[in-house]
């Protein structure tokens, strides 16, 4: 049996192949937005970093995936990390009220300027770890984080 002409040229088959194995590409492998809203921060303006990581290793070696530096106004501020692979991430934020780039911390190592995670998560005198502040994102995700 010969196959019809139109169906032996390259482009036909390449365009064929990839109408029948397009189903079978998993939907959540497309990129994700992470939209967040950080509050309860100072009424002064104020720099607001934020870092997100993707694991357990680099949460806990303080290596970012991402970060962004925006502006605090009103306590408030929002930014969106775009183009996220689906899986789990962690978010670490501060605002930085007396404009030296850093956490501000007393004698005893607790900070002095305001800082969140996400999923509100709180450590025992020390930052929560990578489990309790991850989310999920398999889509466009909107969270808060509340400064404290």
């Amino acid at each position: 049996m010969q196959l019809p002409a139109l169906l032996c040229r390259p482009a036909v088959r390449t365009l064929c192949t990839a109408a029948i194995l397009a189903p079978l590409s998993p939907v959540g492998a497309l990129a994700a937005d992470l939209g967040l809203s950080v509050v309860d921060g100072p009424a002064a303006n104020a720099t607001l970093y934020v870092a997100l990581y993707s694991d357990a290793a680099g949460y806990a070696d303080s290596r970012s995936v991402a970060a962004q530096t925006v502006p605090m106004q009103g306590g408030k501020a929002r930014l969106v990390f775009p183009g996220l692979a689906p899986g789990r991430y962690a978010l670490r934020a501060f605002a930085d009220e007396n404009g030296n780039g850093k956490l501000d911390t007393n004698l005893m190592g607790m900070p002095t300027e305001r800082y969140g995670f996400s999923n509100d998560a709180k450590g025992n005198r020390a930052a929560p770890d990578f489990e309790a502040a991850a989310i999920r994102i398999d889509a466009d995700l909107q969270t808060t984080i509340r400064l404290r």
